[in-house]
């Protein structure tokens, strides 16, 4: 899932400041997971808000409203009327939710609640965890489903650094260290042969940079070929 973290109040009061009526818009999957931007989080904020705003003798009235996903257009376009009687729209969604929002309703501000972290897991209750960093060429069958893009400090592809100590990483003692956790992993699976294949240079231009990345199906590249990126 996407894991994300709200923003401190101080710089959301910022953004708020120059509005008299706001909507706040939560998402129902990753974010609410979470913990960060679900409808209890919309709830919390909006009180929050309220108060503030209230103590500094400056009203501010706070629309509330949860969908299931920000990312599919689907979703938010019930959200029409809410938009249109809010001076301003303010997203407790990933960036990604942030962007299609503003999309859907181009005319009015959308402003970002929350700081998106990464691809994870949850760990334990409040606890998440990086497992995967959009690379666009997975490797994990061939490194005991353990990525060395993400558990490896440096990312490293064919084994660790020289600097690891005690099975920890020397970037953050605190960390395992990737390659060792791989070579635990193919040794209870024994298949460690498979660790003297070679993985040759990661082929970043799959990864975030360059273009906006896209996924289409073939099956209905015919209807959307000519559509927006």
């Amino acid at each position: 899932m996407i894991v994300a973290e709200r923003k401190p109040l101080e710089a959301i009061l910022k953004m708020m400041a120059p509005y008299r009526k706001v909507l706040v818009v939560g998402c129902g999957t990753c974010v609410s997971v979470c913990l960060a931007g679900g409808a209890r989080e919309v709830a919390v904020l909006g009180s929050q808000v309220r108060m503030a705003r209230r103590r500094a003798d400056d009203p501010l009235e706070v629309l509330e409203a949860t969908v299931h996903r920000q990312c599919d257009r689907e979703f938010l376009l019930p959200l029409a009327a809410q938009v249109e009687a809010a001076d301003a729209v303010f997203s407790m969604g990933c960036g990604t939710g942030v962007q299609l929002l503003a999309e859907t309703f181009p005319h009015r501000r959308v402003f970002p609640l929350l700081d998106t972290k990464f691809m994870g897991v949850t760990l334990q209750p409040g606890w998440w965890a990086e497992r995967c960093r959009g690379c666009g060429e997975c490797i994990l069958d061939r490194t005991g489903g353990i990525c060395p893009i993400t558990r490896c400090s440096k990312g490293l592809l064919n084994g660790p650094c020289g600097g690891y100590r005690d099975g920890k990483c020397e970037v953050d003692p605190t960390v395992d260290c990737g390659w060792l956790l791989i070579f635990q992993r193919l040794k209870e699976l024994d298949t460690l042969e498979s660790l003297r294949e070679i993985l040759g240079p990661k082929d970043w231009s799959l990864a975030a940079v360059g273009p906006p990345r896209r996924v289409l199906r073939e099956d209905v590249r015919i209807n959307v070929e000519e559509g927006p990126v």
